[in-house]
């Protein structure tokens, strides 16, 4: 199964030297990598870029790598309880969805270097940010849910305040 973990364009020579190292999710599952399927709907196979360029990364690109259709995987919506099941399984899964963003795998371990087949620059405008129906809705600009630095945060802490 293909997939694709989405990273800083920094993080490109240690990628293709070191592979992709786990990192802590939750206290339920161990350390592991994040990605999604590469499946025939582009825009949802790279959704989170935008999200994740929120955490300040300037540019992101995506690592493309292989792993066997039996490797256990936990996947979900990222708010919810994830399935630990097959990564050929959750790709059924996410492609069957009746709203597939949102969705995310995490393979519990480290992808080795020779799993990584290429690494590819993205357009920077792909996905969502806040939450996966958010386009067309005013942020929240509660201190919760809006970070300082966040791009027009002050103008929209401010609309918030007044409203």
């Amino acid at each position: 199964m293909l997939l694709v973990h989405l990273t800083s364009t920094n993080n490109r020579n240690s990628v293709l030297r070191s592979g992709i190292k786990p990192q802590f999710h939750r206290q339920e599952y161990p350390k592991g990598v994040f990605a999604m399927p590469v499946i025939p709907d582009f825009y949802i196979s790279h959704q989170w870029l935008r999200e994740l360029k929120r955490s300040g990364q300037r540019n992101i690109c995506g690592v493309y790598f292989r792993i066997p259709d039996e490797q256990e995987v936990y996947v979900g919506h990222y708010n919810r309880q994830h399935l630990h099941i097959t990564v050929a399984e959750a790709a059924g899964i996410i492609m069957q969805a009746k709203n597939p963003q949102g969705y995310e795998v995490f393979i519990p371990r480290k992808i080795a270097a020779n799993e990584i087949k290429h690494i590819k620059a993205l357009p920077q405008v792909l996905g969502w940010r806040y939450y996966p129906e958010a386009h067309g809705k005013k942020p929240c600009g509660c201190p919760v849910c809006l970070l300082r630095g966040e791009i027009k945060s002050r103008k929209i802490r401010q609309a918030w305040e007044e409203g």
